[in-house]
């Protein structure tokens, strides 16, 4: 009885444990999907909630010919006027996810398609933090590929 009671109690937390890890899990693509959306459609209010700035907050840009540009990190939440809003699409895939308690990173690959169809692809990796029961990203890396 003790063990079947030990082994009942043992599932009950491993399940939980994946069920909140996959819940996160989800709810950061949610908040990345949403960044990369509201961008594009020129949302500023919607893009700016995606963010939290941190006084460690950064943002790095490489591009596939080698130049590096440390972006504003204001600009998430106080773009300059005509920096978004192009329309187009995007698409994640790959995604690697590891939260720790209220802290999460995230690399994935992503497609953007301009509304005249050409494709950019990407390797990014993101940093959030759970900020008053919401997850916002905090810093982000973007790797442009050739």
């Amino acid at each position: 009885m003790k063990r079947t009671l030990l082994l009942a109690l043992f599932a009950i937390s491993v399940t939980n444990s994946y069920s909140q890890k996959t819940s996160a899990e989800d709810a950061i693509k949610k908040v990345l999907e949403k960044e990369s959306a509201s961008w594009r459609s020129g949302d500023v209010k919607a893009h700016a909630a995606c963010w939290f700035l941190q006084p460690y907050s950064r943002i790095l840009v490489s591009t596939g010919d080698g130049k590096v540009f440390d972006v504003p990190v204001s600009s998430m939440i106080n773009p300059s006027p005509n920096s978004m809003g192009k329309g187009g699409t995007s698409s994640n895939s790959n995604y690697k996810i590891s939260v720790s308690g209220k802290n999460a990173w995230v690399s994935h690959d992503e497609e953007s398609i301009s509304p005249d169809g050409f494709k950019t692809y990407s390797s990014e990796f993101r940093i959030l933090e759970k900020i008053k029961g919401e997850w916002k990203l905090v810093g982000q890396s973007i790797m442009i590929k050739k």
